[in-house]
């Protein structure tokens, strides 16, 4: 052998692959940590994780996300991002692993996710342009330059002593094994430090994005919303069953459902808010602010909403008291005419702070029905959750052809010239809500008691009203149950029967009559593309 030092790596083993998988963890840890310090700088939005998850909602099949919304109701958001964490763990890993040869490859492999992130966050419809990639450029960047570090701690060259030089050449390779080793404590400092450094850099970002939105929790807490020129009536106290499981006949906000894209709730301040309204047919194009809307005149109306992701017997619908300014003379006083009186627009396209887009018939939105821009809900301001400042409320159509939440802009154009986000995914154009009934009580598999059992529910046809219920025991005849008190025809009926049960095991199914005299359709379809329809039925087991 030479007499000069000799060089040797260290090998790859198992021990060290697994440190490297480590590495990488840390490496993703830190990227993610150091894209939330930045996204806070920036927008929450721009944040990598909500970024993906946003561009992948925007890129899963409409039958996917149904699948989604059906089997984790309103967590689907919750587990998209878990989902997304678990997918970057995985790859965190692998990348780790391959840094240990390839210590290169391995650094640029943590690069690429970076520009996977900017992309996304750039694409996003409510993107600010390239501000949105730097949380993901420079996280990156983070989390390459650590992976780096790390696995070079796992390959330090050590130096054979001039002692082996006349070795034999086996003892020679002996010597050189057992003096080639890897720096133990410099890794578990370095890695322990990166550990301890992203944690604190993670938690000041996540504090900062949540202190952005101080200035709209603020400007919300300083709403009074004034007595409505228009109040709703009271609610009958025969419109309420007082019946154990029965949905209450207004739907608390808190238990208020909620389906959107949105993997961050927008927290829009109030005073800086505006709403535009323009295009065809707008011959006096305007801007309002919140102050605008709030010192106008009011309506106050009780509206059941319904998701078109409902299936049957569903939970996503829910009725509530909205206040607001009524659409129509908005629309109205900016020389908007509905398609019937020759105006030449019979689209409406509401846009979201966060990029959604929703169209609606003009026609409809202008017939006289109460379609509001609401400001209130059940007595107080919006929740953030719910489109606070301003959103929309249409009886009679499903969300997705009506509600917008967290509006601020109306363009009037055609179906012909524009499909909005959901159209472009499957969804239909035009989607009045089918009538529908559900049975709240008794739950599917419950074991009542034999004897009288009270089948109670809620039914809904907005803006055509529900006109009768009807139960079947099993393949019985047809039992007219007893309808509550109607409110408005804009709002769900709860409806009641009292069963004698026997023992044993029991279907029982229910239908609903729409005003028109159209009966809810025994067909069953799915919500694609324009909302589910069929009876309800639940299984029961008596006692």
């Amino acid at each position: 052998m030479r007499d000069e030092e000799k060089d040797q790596r260290v090998q790859t083993g198992w021990p060290r692959l697994a440190l490297g998988a480590l590495s990488g963890v840390l490496a993703g840890f830190a990227s993610l940590a150091v894209a939330e310090l930045v996204a806070s700088a920036v927008r929450p939005q721009s944040s990598p994780v909500i970024a993906v998850g946003g561009a992948s909602i925007d890129a899963t099949p409409a039958p996917v996300k149904d699948w989604a919304i059906r089997h984790f109701g309103t967590n689907d958001k919750l587990v998209l991002q878990l989902g997304i964490l678990v997918v970057l763990a995985v790859f965190a890993l692998l990348l780790g692993a391959l840094a240990v040869r390839f210590r290169q490859v391995g650094a640029a492999g943590v690069l690429l996710f970076g520009v996977v992130g900017a992309a996304a966050a750039v694409s996003r419809p409510d993107s600010t342009g390239f501000i949105d990639a730097l949380p993901s450029g420079v996280g990156a960047i983070a989390g390459a330059l650590l992976l780096y570090v790390l696995v070079g701690r796992l390959t330090v060259v050590r130096r054979t002593p001039e002692s082996v030089a006349g070795a034999v050449t086996e003892e020679a390779d002996e010597i050189l094994a057992a003096s080639v080793g890897w720096d133990r404590r410099g890794f578990v400092l370095a890695a322990a430090s990166a550990a301890a450094v992203s944690g604190a850099v993670g938690a000041v970002g996540r504090s900062l994005n949540a202190s952005r939105g101080q200035d709209a929790v603020a400007s919300r807490k300083k709403v009074v919303l004034p007595s409505p020129g228009s109040p709703a009536q009271p609610v009958s106290r025969r419109a309420g069953l007082r019946i154990p499981g029965i949905s209450p006949f207004v739907t608390p906000n808190n238990d208020f459902y909620r389906v959107d894209t949105a993997l961050v709730v927008p927290k829009v301040d109030a005073t800086a808010w505006r709403l535009r309204v323009h295009g065809k047919g707008v011959h006096r194009p305007a801007v309002y602010s919140f102050d605008d809307l709030l010192h106008r005149e009011l309506i106050e109306r009780d509206i059941t909403l319904t998701c078109v992701s409902n299936e049957v017997g569903g939970p996503y619908v829910g009725n509530a008291r909205w206040i607001g300014v009524r659409l129509a003379d908005l629309l109205a006083e900016c020389g908007v005419r509905p398609p019937s009186r020759g105006g030449s627009a019979d689209q409406l396209v509401s846009r979201s702070v966060d990029g959604m887009t929703i169209g609606s018939p003009v026609e409809d939105l202008m017939d006289g029905r109460d379609a509001i821009l609401a400001l209130g809900m059940n007595g107080e301001p919006l929740p953030f959750e719910h489109g606070f400042p301003v959103r929309m409320v249409v009886p009679g159509l499903y969300g997705f052809v009506s509600a917008c939440k967290w509006i601020e802009d109306i363009e009037l154009t055609t179906f012909d010239s524009y499909d909005p986000y959901w159209v472009k995914r499957g969804w239909a154009r035009r989607a009045p809500i089918k009538t529908e009934s559900r049975i709240d009580t008794p739950k599917p598999f419950a074991r009542p008691k034999a004897g009288t059992v009270m089948v109670a529910g809620v039914a809904w046809a907005q803006h055509r009203g529900i006109d009768k219920v009807e139960v079947r025991i099993d393949d019985g005849p047809w039992q007219v149950a007893h309808l509550a008190a109607e409110d408005t025809r804009d709002t769900w009926r709860q409806w009641s029967l009292p069963w004698r049960a026997t023992k044993g095991g029991h279907t029982l199914s229910v239908r609903a009559t729409d005003r028109t005299g159209a009966g809810q359709t025994d067909k069953r379809t799915r919500t694609i593309p324009d909302g589910a329809s069929g009876w309800h039925s639940v299984v029961v087991t008596v006692d």
